[in-house]
């Protein structure tokens, strides 16, 4: 893509080369490439927002067990699961 791009402009200096104005046109179109491409590559490494580590943590969570581990009810010092009441707990 760079050779490309280096012989597209190599021809248009060709074109306007007997001419200043030319050659100050060529220079600018190199000029705004060459920012736009730093600019593109400062985007680049700007940190990654807060929300996409959450996104990515859950992603990697969902991929990590599909069935829960089977723990035992009835264990010492694990409560006795409840069943649901009438009322709504207030925890």
């Amino acid at each position: 893509m760079l050779a490309v791009l280096t012989g597209a402009w190599a021809y248009a200096l060709a074109l306007f080369a007997d001419r200043p104005a030319g050659l100050l046109a060529g220079a600018a179109v190199v000029a705004a490439l060459l920012l736009a491409t730093l600019l593109a590559l400062r985007v680049r490494a700007l940190p990654t927002p807060p929300g996409t580590r959450f996104a990515a943590a859950l992603r990697a969570r969902a991929r990590r067990r599909g069935v829960p581990r089977q723990v035992d009810p009835d264990a010492p010092g694990r409560p006795r699961p409840r069943a649901p009441g009438l009322h709504p707990s207030a925890a």
